[in-house]
């Protein structure tokens, strides 16, 4: 059964790692309008010290978690994230996913439909969708239409040498890469704005470095550079669009914090409302298939 939350919506957090500590873990705290109801992870003590840095309890299970809150957020690797997240659903939870959803295409969709099944309300927090600069930028040029060409590249340099990033450290992004760490960022801006995505192209760089060409359903062509390998001092996440009012540049966005609040409140009011978010689990299951098929064209 779903749950309907009540004046202060409950909502826990699985997951310990310096995403969950820097973004969820303080997001949750601060919002005035829901209730931080704890913490679960896959090493206890992380749980307990995460939790007692931000006011609330550590669960030494899922389901004891699940029980005492009305939705969860996930801050895990993304193939640790899809099974959880569809036992949350189970339980009537309603959930905030990380980007991927998952990296295989098969396990995305039986999220996806999992969620569907259970009537919970879901929603995948990719940055720039929630951040305010970039999430208005997105919607105005949605409305406005008319474009032709977009061109983007996200250049972050986890893995340059010398990095001191605390997400460096992570085996799924050592694995997986910038297609698919950063790549969900910029398809979340060109969907909307160009449509879903009908072919795609993508070559290899230097490193983890990928080249995607993309045709979207509005006749438009696009392009994105992804790394987590570049020299530091060409570190750069932009993206421009162009068309019949020339050429139009995504603004900047300050950090994820604000954004996840952000996320937040979505998942809210796709709660109040019955509406699914246009950032749901489904999109997020679609964002997999568009990546899953940019790997293998690029092998």
């Amino acid at each position: 059964m779903t749950k309907i939350p009540g004046a202060k919506p409950r909502i826990g957090l699985l997951g310990t790692g310096p995403w969950a500590e820097r973004t969820h873990a303080p997001a949750l705290a601060a919002h005035p309008g829901v209730e931080f109801s704890g913490v679960w992870g896959r090493r206890p003590e992380a749980a307990a010290a995460l939790a007692a840095g931000f006011g609330t309890r550590a669960f030494a299970g899922v389901d004891a978690l699940f029980e005492a809150s009305d939705a969860v957020a996930l801050a895990l690797p993304p193939d640790v994230q899809a099974p959880l997240a569809a036992r949350a659903a189970a339980a009537g939870c309603h959930v905030i996913l990380d980007k991927p959803v998952a990296t295989s295409v098969g396990t995305a969709r039986d999220l996806a439909a999992a969620v569907t099944a259970a009537g919970v309300a879901s929603v995948v927090f990719c940055t720039l969708r929630f951040a305010e600069p970039t999430a208005r930028w997105i919607g105005e040029q949605t409305a406005a239409g008319g474009w032709f060409l977009g061109e983007a590249h996200w250049l972050g340099s986890l893995f340059a040498p010398g990095s001191e990033s605390a997400y460096a450290a992570s085996p799924w992004r050592r694995d997986k890469g910038g297609l698919w760490d950063v790549g969900p960022h910029v398809l979340s801006v060109y969907l909307p704005v160009l449509g879903d995505v009908t072919s795609v192209t993508c070559a290899r760089g230097p490193a983890d470095t990928r080249h995607l060409v993309l045709r979207h359903t509005s006749g438009a062509s696009s392009t994105a550079t992804l790394t987590l390998s570049a020299p530091p001092g060409a570190a750069e996440a932009a993206l421009s669009l162009y068309g019949e009012r020339g050429r139009v540049t995504m603004p900047g966005w300050d950090g994820a914090l604000d954004a996840f609040g952000g996320a937040v409140d979505a998942l809210l009011e796709a709660v109040r409302s019955g509406e699914p978010h246009p950032c749901d689990v489904r999109f997020g299951a679609r964002l997999t298939e568009i990546l899953a098929e940019a790997e293998a064209a690029s092998a």
